[in-house]
């Protein structure tokens, strides 16, 4: 049995004795902790299970379309190709129809140009043609991006599973199932974790997926099981290396499912700091951190188990100032489909808006702050959060 599975009644005992603690230290005057809210906690055990359910369903739907698997895989190919093609071409034709001296109309005596289709002179390739053209690279765009986004995660995904590169590494070498194996494996998946987790946050892409965990703007157990469900849309550092490296898929598995269960119980305003294992461990102060807005917080302590990770990468924040939590752009909704398709939505908007293969690109690969300092949120979107610092924050990470 999935660990994860067999611990969820003691998630919902754990979320119960911290709600309990919440309520006992405001009762002592001590209103320091967020505790729970209703609505927000029932949003959050609702991507809990979408969590579990979604991707499977995902799964079945993908298959078909999923290259060097699928049937109609060469349809979904031929599509993201051909949309690229015609946005190529109707990225020419506006740039194109933009240079050319004509496209502002004929001259008139006064030195000032014409408006467009007065007298016999209006150009054939005018404003109109531009507009079309970049109506057509709007949508085309999009299907190319999102195209190839579907086809290559899907296909990566694939290649890269612990099973398939346990297979085709011919079991030349086995590390077996020992303690020594199982530590080694949990402390492989870590490493890797982190690395995993920190792409999460340094690139719009998979920020999309991972945002939906940091949507909360409160700190609590259950904010450990707002997790993603669009996993299926992206392209990790592959966990599959480690049955390359001689653990057992089992293994790999099972140092997944360690893995999310000690991320659990950081979730948390309840523990302060412990002392000397701040050192080595991530604990719930280094995670607050993590979850925090505040502009010295952003992308810091990716780690899951270790933190030292973080301090090696260069990653590392203590905890030194009071943690505001959630998005530096919230939401403001308990709605689960829209925290779990906000981030898509936004992207997806911001390709539409791109004129430029090099925006389109940069707005998928690029951090989340390249974005959002190129296309400011208008009324559409969620406004963005005005916190000291944040602007500084996202500038930065633009460079």
């Amino acid at each position: 049995m999935d660990l994860t599975v067999a611990a969820i009644p003691g998630f919902f005992a754990t979320m119960g004795l911290e709600h309990a603690a919440v309520r006992r230290r405001a009762a002592r005057g001590d209103d320091r902790l967020l505790g729970y809210e209703a609505r927000d906690t029932l949003a959050s055990l609702s991507m809990g299970v979408g969590s579990l359910v979604v991707p499977l369903a995902m799964s079945r739907l993908l298959a078909p379309v999923t290259p060097g698997r699928g049937r109609h895989a060469r349809v979904l190919v031929g599509l993201t190709v051909g949309a690229a093609a015609v946005t190529t071409l109707a990225d020419a034709v506006a740039r194109a129809d933009r240079r050319s001296p004509a496209a502002s109309g004929p001259a008139t005596g006064s030195g000032a140009p014409a408006p467009f289709g007065a007298g016999e002179g209006a150009p054939p390739g005018g404003r109109w043609w531009r507009r079309a053209a970049r109506r057509v690279a709007s949508s085309s765009g999009v299907v190319a991006v999102a195209g190839g986004i579907v086809a290559g995660s899907t296909a990566w995904a694939t290649q890269t599973g612990a099973r398939r590169l346990w297979a085709r590494s011919g079991h030349r070498r086995d590390l077996g199932t020992g303690v020594a194996a199982t530590l080694g494996a949990v402390l492989a998946w870590d490493f890797v974790y982190y690395w995993n987790h920190r792409l999460m946050h340094e690139s719009r892409w998979l920020w999309a997926i991972h945002v939906v965990h940091h949507s909360s703007e409160r700190y609590n157990l259950s904010t450990a099981l707002r997790q993603p469900v669009a996993e299926n849309f992206g392209s990790f550092v592959p966990y599959g290396l480690l049955s390359m490296a001689g653990f057992r898929p089992g293994l790999v598995e099972l140092a997944r499912q360690v893995n999310l269960l000690y991320q659990y119980w950081i979730h948390t305003e309840v523990i302060d700091r412990l002392g000397g294992a701040e050192e080595v461990l991530n604990t719930p102060s280094h995670h607050r951190v993590h979850h925090g807005s505040n502009a010295r917080y952003l992308d810091r302590n990716h780690g899951s188990i270790l933190i030292v990770w973080d301090r090696l990468f260069g990653t590392f924040q203590r905890e030194d100032e009071p943690v505001v939590y959630g998005l530096t752009r919230n939401i403001t909704t308990f709605d689960p489909l829209r925290i779990a398709t906000h981030e898509h939505a936004a992207l997806l908007g911001d390709v539409a808006r791109s004129t430029t293969w090099r925006d389109r690109l940069s707005t998928v690969l690029r951090g989340p702050g390249w974005s959002y300092r190129r296309w400011p949120a208008d009324g559409d979107g969620a406004a963005e959060a005005a916190r000291p610092g944040v602007e500084a924050q996202l500038t930065a990470a633009t460079s």
